[in-house]
């Protein structure tokens, strides 16, 4: 027996896979997180170092678009990072409101030496599926992510008339 319920063809089919989607991130999320504690970082500081890392020193406004943290808890990463000699602020010349927060090199050595073994662990996790499967599914996620950016959603308050006149 299905227990189930049914919302028509076109959103069982999107909700199946927002399901699987939001399963498979989140199992991804625990064992690379998992991993990245092994560093003795959470996973938001490990974003911090990585993006740092292959893009360079950047505003903070930035690093928190790229890394998808909000300016508070973005605030209080970089403290611990700084508090780990991992990181500094630094006022961005030309523009002294703006700060840059830039690797120290104890933060780009821990980067270098850490970031190659994450790289393998993620590769290993995602090797059940083919590299053909891998670049598709790859540009299937940004061809939804970036759908949603720019075109948004449909209101959520928009509600189908159901009842019959």
């Amino acid at each position: 027996m299905r227990t189930t319920k049914r919302y028509g063809h076109r959103a069982d089919v999107a909700l199946t896979m927002w399901v699987k989607l939001a399963r498979a991130g989140a199992v991804l999320a625990q064992k690379t997180g998992e991993q990245i504690r092994t560093f003795g970082l959470t996973p938001a500081q490990f974003g911090v170092l990585e993006i740092l890392g292959h893009k360079g020193s950047m505003i903070l406004g930035d690093l928190c678009r790229k890394s998808l943290v909000s300016g508070g808890n973005m605030t209080v990463v970089v403290d611990n990072l700084e508090r780990l000699g991992l990181v500094e602020r630094r006022r961005k010349r030309g523009d002294r409101r703006a700060i840059e927060v830039h690797l120290t090199a104890r933060g780009r050595g821990l980067f270098e030496r850490v970031f190659p073994s994450h790289a393998s662990y993620v590769a290993d996790l995602a090797s059940v599926l083919t590299e053909e499967e891998q670049i598709r599914l790859g540009f299937l996620l940004k061809k939804l992510g970036t759908s949603l950016a720019g075109a948004g959603s449909p209101s959520p308050l928009r509600v189908r008339n159901t009842r019959k006149n």
